[in-house]
């Protein structure tokens, strides 16, 4: 991919952006099963708290790569889960953009300044966390040099958008939530187990691809 065909890229993705997205029809077809309305909405008398995540794009070697990062292990609900980078809304957060390129920083060390940020996907309600998510699409001209905070990053996976789109690396899992058994379709990256929201959020960014790609 030569650097006019990756603006064109980001030309036509900028602008599709803009208009109505598919949101929760692309999202579920990613989501654990059993699946209903109630896995998308927040419970009133408990507002879910909102977050904010980084979907960064950049070219290399003729491919389009995204950036995700596994969480160490710990007490919580996402522990040792692949995620973007992002997190929670903080007091200094001009708004739910500012929230992913701060937390893009501090996770992995791509400076705010180097990232184009061309539009947003659809937000995401996340059950076990109760957080309402907000996926902000970046864009870089170049692979970023990383630099992975140890507290917050255990590694971080690098796949290309040609991988994502290969229905052989996905597959489904069975899964147990005490009381709860579910089966969660997965994209296989770098031997790491994709799913849940990060899932549904590649879903809808995937289906978008296909359509301007």
């Amino acid at each position: 991919m030569t650097a006019k065909s990756f603006q064109l890229f980001v030309d036509r993705l900028s602008k599709r952006l803009q208009e109505p997205l598919p949101g929760r029809s692309a999202q579920a077809l990613m989501a654990p099963k059993p699946i209903s309305d109630k896995r998308f909405e927040e419970d009133p008398n408990n507002p879910a708290r909102p977050g904010g995540v980084m979907v960064l794009l950049y070219p290399e070697n003729g491919e389009i790569y995204l950036t995700l990062t596994k969480r160490p292990v710990y007490t919580g609900a996402h522990s040792g889960q692949v995620s973007f980078p992002g997190g929670k809304v903080e007091k200094m957060d001009r708004d739910i953009i500012h929230t992913a390129l701060r937390e893009t920083e501090e996770e992995i060390g791509v400076a705010n300044s180097a990232i184009q940020v061309i539009g947003q996907l659809s937000e995401l309600f996340i059950i076990a966390s109760n957080f309402k998510v907000y996926p902000t699409v970046g864009i870089l001209k170049e692979r970023p040099h990383l630099v992975p905070d140890p507290r917050e990053v255990t590694q971080v996976l690098t796949p290309s958008l040609t991988e994502l789109r290969d229905l052989e690396r996905r597959s489904t899992k069975t899964m147990h939530f005490p009381p709860y058994t579910i089966e969660s379709p997965y994209f296989d990256v770098e031997g790491e187990v994709v799913w849940g929201a990060t899932a549904m959020i590649i879903s809808e960014l995937i289906h978008i691809v296909d359509e301007i790609y």
